[in-house]
């Protein structure tokens, strides 16, 4: 039937909370995605083929861009990171459906900062600054 037509969501229409940051908005959220990986075994008496075992869970590290403002607040986690104090933040990503309610959520637990871009200048472009701050993390669930 017409109506039972299930649309995906478009790439374009989410937002991203972090625990105890103000940050407004951000142009692109990368990388976040997780694997495990494969352990290879075999013995000596059994076929050519090897067994395949489930290892280690790996979750990529997520990257995260945005215009230039004079918001410092993810400048500070990354300073405070370098300084020695490492604190550990609940990421959330929630995409949004066209009448603007949440439909997907993605939770990353135990994010960090491990690398922070400044923006590249140009006399002659016309592009908008663009920081980028990459978090490393130890697990991520989709929740809705």
């Amino acid at each position: 039937m017409p109506g039972d037509r299930n649309d995906p969501y478009r790439n374009f229409r989410y937002r991203v909370e972090i625990e105890g940051i103000e940050q407004a908005g951000f142009s692109e959220v990368t990388g976040y995605d997780a694997s495990i990986e494969i352990i290879e075994y075999r013995e000596g008496n059994e076929i050519i083929t090897p067994r395949k075992l489930p290892g280690l869970a790996k979750y990529g590290n997520i990257t995260l861009k945005w215009g230039t403002t004079d918001s410092m607040d993810l400048y500070d986690w990354i300073q405070e990171c370098i300084e020695g104090t490492v604190e550990r933040k609940t990421i959330t990503i929630i995409a949004i459906d066209e009448e603007g309610g949440d439909v997907a959520t993605w939770q990353v637990v135990e994010a960090w900062p491990t690398k922070y871009t400044v923006p590249n200048f140009n006399g002659t472009g016309k592009e908008v600054a663009i920081e980028s701050l990459e978090l490393a993390h130890e697990g991520m669930t989709r929740t809705q």
